[in-house]
């Protein structure tokens, strides 16, 4: 009874000493954090219900089409499947960390039967035994529990970077659908140019055959055409190529996906509100992800730091034994064993200080990649905020520039039928025009674009409450 008493006392101070954990507890590293965006001036700011998370931020471009193209990202996108794959790894691992506070049971079982030999001759002796054995190591210092803490830091972070892969696919998917709607405009306007310039040249065709004008303009005509021609060719392979990477990011082969030409193109710029610079680090995934992983460092210093102390371990076993296995279950046949042990390392040539070492400077590390994500952040709001602002006043400029030059060729044109204007002229006037509105028509891709970018640099809608419950 004195070795139970013992052992009892021995569970009730070690009951008492779990409430202890080392190491520093987390406190979320600091982050430069400007008061307001340098590129924000005039831009809408935003109202409480604008912070709030806004859900299918794609269809801000009114597209049902894009809208369906999303919506299958996060069902098929491989990106998307491998990073839900690491939320469950994990959040296995947590589960894993969370059963070492438990003790460990086990059902075990022997039959032994041997000869010996002695002095009367040889004998057989036989042995059953059956009973149950538990251990446990009571987290005294509260390794385990830091333990549990840094993978449960770990499983959040990996859930933000599920949310991370999901946007960037998403922003990826609609940045490149409202480029292939601007190539199908610059094929549609190609084509266009293409027909005019063929009558252009039955025109001049027939003023050579007539003697009004020279074989040169015919053939300033025919090279006029056939650049443009070739000019339709480069803007289909752009679209093939857009197409079979919107196939792709939505998991399918690109031969499965086919999105009929749509030549009208209706440019939708949504209105993206602005909150302050602060709600950033709730906002980006990755940045969440960045801080999560930040405390999941900080919690192994703890882990590393109780390595330091003594460890108590327990073990109980109740079973019964016997030479005859039909008295095995029988009252004489039954046993039971308690014990504790203490065990403090002495000498380890470093081994624990190195441990605490690696672990402060992963902490470290942790700390400075969360950073640089937090100005990385901040910086792509500031390059798409002013690319959306310059882009708009240059595109006002290009739309005037458009109509000049269309202006020019149509006078151009009409002067040389009067006969009073070469056809070098004419050409030169007519390229510029259609190079003027191809590239207006790159503007407007260009600010399609920065607005999914500015959308996915705010977070697209995320916000870290997310991981509340991981």
């Amino acid at each position: 009874m004195a070795a139970v008493k013992n052992t009892l006392l021995v569970l009730c101070v070690c009951a008492a000493l779990t409430g202890c954990m080392v190491g520093p507890d987390y406190v979320r590293p600091s982050a430069p954090v400007p008061i307001a965006y340098k590129e924000a001036q005039g831009w809408k700011v935003a109202e409480p219900a604008d912070a709030a998370p806004r859900g299918n931020w794609w269809e801000a471009f009114n597209d049902p089409e894009l809208s369906a193209l999303v919506a299958q990202v996060e069902v098929s996108n491989q990106t998307v499947a491998a990073a839900e794959a690491r939320v469950r790894e994990a959040q296995a691992a947590t589960q894993a960390a969370r059963a070492a506070l438990f003790p460990f049971v086990d059902l075990r079982g022997t039959a032994v039967r041997n000869n010996a030999d002695s002095g009367s001759g040889r004998g057989t002796n036989a042995a059953y035994n059956l009973g149950l054995g538990a251990s446990w190591e009571p987290d005294l210092w509260g390794g385990i529990r830091r333990n549990i803490e840094s993978a449960g830091a770990g499983a959040q972070a990996s859930a933000a970077e599920v949310a991370n892969s999901k946007l960037s696919v998403q922003a990826t998917l609609a940045q490149n659908y409202l480029l292939l709607r601007v190539e199908d405009a610059q094929i549609a306007l190609l084509e266009q140019s293409v027909e005019a310039f063929a009558r252009s040249l039955t025109l001049t065709r027939n003023q050579y055959q007539a003697g009004i004008v020279a074989r040169g303009d015919v053939a300033q005509a025919e090279a006029q055409l056939k650049s443009t021609q070739a000019q339709v060719y480069d803007a289909q392979l752009s679209r093939s190529q857009l197409e079979h990477s919107l196939a792709v990011l939505i998991g399918k082969p690109p031969s499965q996906l086919t999105i009929a030409p749509r030549p009208a193109l209706a440019a939708v710029y949504p209105d993206i509100p602005l909150a302050v610079p602060s709600t950033l680090l709730e906002r980006r995934p990755d940045i969440a992800a960045a801080e999560r992983r930040a405390a999941g460092a900080n919690a192994q210093i703890g882990v590393a730091q109780a390595a330091f102390f003594p460890t108590v371990s327990l073990t109980a076993g109740i079973g019964v034994q016997s030479s005859v296995i039909g008295s095995l279950l029988s009252l004489p046949s039954r046993y039971w064993s308690l014990g504790a042990a203490l065990a403090q390392a002495i000498f380890d040539a470093g081994l624990r200080s190195a441990q605490k070492e690696q672990a402060i400077a992963s902490y470290d590390e942790a700390v400075a990649s969360y950073r640089q994500t937090v100005l990385t952040g901040f910086q792509e709001v500031e390059d798409n905020l002013a690319a959306l602002h310059l882009l708009a006043q240059q595109q006002a400029v290009q739309d005037a520039a458009v109509i000049a030059a269309r202006q020019a060729a149509e006078i151009a044109m009409n002067q040389y039928r009067a006969g009073v204007a070469s056809y070098l002229a004419v050409v030169v006037l007519q390229q510029s025009a259609l190079n003027a509105e191809r590239s207006a028509l790159g503007l407007t891709g260009r600010r399609l674009t920065a607005s999914v970018a500015l959308v996915r640099a705010l977070g697209g809608g995320w916000d870290a409450t997310q991981l509340a419950h991981n």
